[in-house]
């Protein structure tokens, strides 16, 4: 068995951490950039073109943009100390900030200038980001997914109307002319471009799409004669922009402000990314890993103001193309990150993706800004809109968003400093979905919410279905019938008490056959599925062990099974150390099975006592969405 045990040790080397050769690391690290690149510079080229930046200044943002999310994909990759989550995440600026950066520099006087506040804010939001990580997951309680769905539906539609003046704008003289059709037909043709790559193509092709539209509209204007390289020949072949180009930040309280918003918003978005890019590679995701992937996006960020860039976050593009490639190794993310800081060198680079044309762009940045809406409405269908304080968050919210997005100037009509919250969309949307969820799900005497990213009241508990109560609870008892239709059988709960007690003697209380077939239900120590994954996911203290340690644990596991014919249960988040439950698990081989039936009982009763908890208390929406296998993280 030892032998068996030591051949498996040398095969487990988990994909994330595979060091790939040089050659491959180019190639895929690149194919990441090819994703990331049109999504990433379209970010600094809105914000340029909205607040009136000159060209040579756009040719700066876009560099430093590219230099940063290098700098910020290393950190979050390859990591050091407690930053960065270790996986293959790549970093860019997130849309979520475009419009109130456009906000707060239009509400500054527009221009360089402007940028002052802009960085001003972007580096206190990064630094709060950075000291809030260990204590986020207590917070995502207000943000479950009837915010954060409608802060993404808001974030896209509001950026609709910043596509579609890029779309009518003449690419000569910059002014809007939405009377022109050939302004219209590029636009249109990127669209179009860009649906037909979609539909007629699978794989890394369809990954590009926007990238390609930008291309073959680029081409299709320069053969028209409405694109030139001026601006390519007068950029320098070489060249770095320095830190703080355009002077000392400074800082407005209501733009910090508006940009914590959006960074928590971020946040959120981030820990879904990671959840997400954790299930692809088969590593499990812990609330230390959220912690370390929070402070890499809040130091990138403040790296990025320093830096004359914007706020930062995962691309979800770049996560979908690791599921789509298969190349789960992290080293593959740092080698982009490399390419992205060389490009960030190439001030040519920069000046050839700063001469695309405005409608060409602007028929790219619709779909893009669109596809962040859909992602919204797909976050909205998992909320239960027959509860209607759901319904009046979203409709509020929106209606809010889309009235200061359709009038901005409604903005002028609010005392100085509360002028910015309502010069966006995004801003006022979100503050008004954060608070409603607060004012109706965090206060009040509705009585404990217990699931559904605080929806589900107590009172909403004693009236479930049977099956409506196993696809909340069962995991508290390990989705066995019997002891789940033994605490059913417990209504009405009185209150959280009750409902936690109706659990415990569930465990305790039933027949031998039943609470053999509850021990039989877990799996053993050490257990993995193909991919990796361990099976065991309460047994926190077990966690990312050393191959010897791992080792050690399967064969205690295995022993424990073949003497007493049921697997080794031990509620190890009452064990801090290693070596404790190996020492607890191998003195219990001397016991009869009957004593060890008795102990592992009182295990099960242990590890349902710390689930219903989790999924209780706070309304916590992390063990609540137990079905995406968010309960992980706890």
């Amino acid at each position: 068995m030892s032998a068996s045990i030591i051949h498996r040790a040398k095969r487990r080397v988990h994909p994330v951490d595979e060091m790939l050769p040089v050659g491959k690391l180019a190639t895929y690290g690149f194919q990441h950039v090819v994703a990331f690149y049109a999504g990433a510079v379209l970010v600094p080229i809105i914000i340029a073109g909205a607040i009136s930046l000159p060209p040579e200044d756009l040719v700066k943002l876009i560099t430093a943009d590219l230099f940063t999310c290098g700098i910020a994909s290393i950190i979050q990759a390859v990591g050091f100390w407690n930053i960065g989550v270790r996986l293959p995440l790549l970093q860019g600026v997130t849309f979520a900030g475009v419009s109130p950066i456009i906000a707060i520099g239009l509400a500054h006087g527009s221009g360089a200038a402007s940028l002052l506040y802009v960085y001003g804010a972007v580096i206190v939001a990064g630094v709060f980001t950075f000291l809030i990580a260990p204590v986020f997951i207590k917070l995502l309680k207000f943000f479950p997914p009837v915010v954060t769905g409608t802060l993404i539906t808001i974030i896209g539609l509001c950026l609709v109307p910043v596509g579609a003046h890029d779309a009518v704008t003449n690419p000569h003289t910059g002014a809007v002319d939405a009377s022109n059709i050939r302004w219209f037909l590029y636009a249109l043709g990127t669209i179009a471009i860009i649906v037909a790559i979609q539909r007629l193509f699978r794989g890394f092709l369809a990954t590009i799409a926007v990238l390609l539209g930008l291309v073959i509209g680029c081409v299709a204007a320069y053969l028209l004669g409405d694109m030139n390289f001026d601006k390519v020949g007068a950029a320098s072949a070489f060249g770095f922009t320095p830190p703080f180009l355009f002077g000392m930040p400074r800082f407005d309280v209501v733009a910090c402000l508006t940009m914590i918003i959006v960074l928590m918003i971020t946040a959120v978005e981030s820990t879904g990314s990671t959840i997400a890019t954790g299930e692809i590679v088969g590593k499990r995701v812990k609330p230390s890993d959220i912690g370390n992937v929070l402070r890499a996006d809040g130091l990138a960020t403040a790296i990025g103001g320093a830096f004359n860039s914007f706020p930062y976050t995962a691309f979800s593009e770049n996560v979908g193309l690791v599921r789509l490639t298969g190349v789960k190794s992290r080293w593959v993310v740092a080698a982009a990150g490399v390419i992205m800081i060389v490009l960030g060198f190439l001030p040519k680079v920069a000046a050839v993706v700063s001469s695309i044309p405005n409608p060409v762009l602007g028929g790219a940045a619709l779909t893009l800004f669109a596809t962040v809406a859909v992602v919204g409405i797909q976050t909205l269908g998992k909320v239960d809109f027959t509860d209607h304080r759901n319904l009046i968050i979203v409709t509020t919210s929106l209606a809010l968003a889309l009235w200061v997005t359709a009038y901005p100037d409604v903005a002028k009509a609010m005392p100085s400093g509360v002028d910015l919250l309502f010069g966006s969309g995004i801003s006022i949307g979100a503050l008004a979905a954060i608070l409603l969820n607060v004012v109706f799900f965090h206060t009040g005497s509705r009585g404990p919410r217990v699931a559904g990213g605080g929806s589900i009241t107590l009172g909403e508990v004693n009236a479930m279905t049977p099956d409506r109560f196993t696809e909340v609870f069962g995991h508290v008892v390990q989705d066995v019938p019997w002891a789940i239709e033994r605490a059913i059988g417990r209504r009405p709960f009185t209150d959280t008490a009750s409902l936690r007690e109706a659990f415990q003697d569930a465990v305790l209380t039933g027949s031998s056959e039943q609470q053999l077939e509850l021990i039989r239900a877990f799996p053993n120590l050490g257990a993995e599925d193909d991919t990796g994954h361990a099976l065991a996911v309460d047994h926190v203290a077990l966690s990312n062990l050393s191959e010897d340690d791992h080792n050690d644990v399967v064969e205690l596991a295995t022993a424990y099974r073949e003497h007493f014919g049921f697997p080794l249960v031990i509620c190890a988040r009452e064990t801090e150390r290693f070596d404790r439950v190996l020492r607890n698990g191998w003195s219990r081989m001397d016991n009869s099975p009957a004593a060890e039936k008795a102990f592992a009982l009182i295990e099960i009763a242990k590890i349902a006592n710390y689930r219903f908890a989790d999924l209780v208390a706070d309304a916590n929406p992390i063990a609540a969405a137990r079905f995406g296998r968010l309960n992980e993280l706890t």
